[in-house]
């Protein structure tokens, strides 16, 4: 079993870390708040995000990034995207030769639209063991040990099956596939529809509306991410598909949520004040509308969503302008 430093103590970050430590592995858990991270580690529940969930007894918790990172084999990343270059930062003077990085951020570099993985080439340019993890998991399920399945890409097959192996157990399988794109394109753009079908949940508009977003949806994640390299039958899968079905679907969805709350009138602010954690769909919508416009790709649901947020469209008035599209053939 490997020695494995998580960085980021919030949901996500603390639910990876519990199942690297359930299968044995020498798991260190870092957050930046010490009163936070010392309380976990006497107590063995991180009370703010999964205050309902033991921990395993041999997860160290600590807020001591020298205590976390030395002598590790693996470092993942379980921040919001917004901390990854930072993060990056913090973790370089650790980084051996024989250090592998894993980051299980959902989201794109703000003001840019790049991948995570461009991001981490320009910044870590001489790292070669890297991969992401991305899939259909709910932070708390995950954490509570239900069953989870989620896929690992490596431009490497020997460090994806590596690091799927690190996670693979009893209740979680871990595919493989080297579309690190593919995969990232996926958990990046499914926040975006989420939010879509929250608000239409939201005002009411029922099943067939919402499967209609989810396939349309699909639609639009699929053409931007082939022009952008990604292989369809990795959309088609957990990272893509099984991401955007789980958080259109169900209110542990932060960012349905948060499409909920504007629906019922919030400003963006209140919504996002009230679901009290980061909601990547919202830098998200952003970045895909000009992700959009520079792979000439046509992203009519993007395009609302991206109004609602930031122009202050109202909710109704974007449902009903999808709706009013032009008959098309399906594509």
């Amino acid at each position: 079993m490997a020695t494995i430093a998580v960085l980021g103590a919030g949901s996500w970050g603390t639910a990876l870390a519990a199942q690297l430590a359930r299968n044995g592995n020498h798991t260190r858990l870092w957050g930046r708040d010490a009163a936070a991270m010392a309380d976990m580690a006497a107590s063995g529940i991180n009370r703010r995000y999964l205050p309902d969930i033991a921990l395993p007894e041999s997860l160290v918790c600590t807020a001591s990034a020298q205590a976390a990172l030395d002598g590790v084999d693996g470092i993942l990343l379980g921040t919001p995207t917004k901390a990854f270059e930072t993060t990056l930062e913090l973790v370089r003077p650790y980084l051996r030769d024989d250090t592998t990085l894993v980051w299980a951020c959902k989201g794109v570099e703000a003001g840019s639209g790049r991948l995570l993985h461009d991001v981490l080439a320009e910044r870590l340019p001489d790292l070669r063991r890297a991969a992401v993890i991305s899939g259909p998991s709910f932070a708390a399920e995950l954490a509570g040990n239900l069953p989870t399945a989620t896929t690992i890409a490596s431009a490497d097959a020997a460090v994806a099956t590596q690091v799927a192996g690190w996670f693979h157990g009893e209740n979680f399988r871990a595919y493989t596939t080297d579309d690190v794109i593919g995969v990232e394109v996926g958990g990046a753009l499914k926040n975006v529809f989420a939010i879509a079908a929250g608000i239409s949940d939201g005002l009411g508009f029922g099943a067939n509306s919402r499967a209609a977003l989810i396939t349309r949806g699909l639609a639009e994640l699929m053409r931007l991410g082939v022009a952008m390299g990604a292989r369809q039958e990795t959309l088609i899968g957990l990272s893509g598909m099984g991401d955007l079905v789980l958080t259109c679907t169900d209110d542990k969805s932060r960012n349905r949520r948060f499409g909920l709350r504007l629906a019922a009138g919030d400003s963006v602010a209140q919504a996002l004040e009230r679901i009290g954690q980061v909601v990547e769909g919202v830098r998200t919508a952003e970045e895909a509308q000009r992700m959009a416009a520079q792979y000439g790709v046509e992203m009519p649901i993007v395009e609302q969503v991206y109004a609602v947020i930031h122009q202050s469209k109202s909710p109704l008035d974007a449902v009903r302008e999808l709706l009013s599209r032009s008959p098309k053939r399906e594509v």
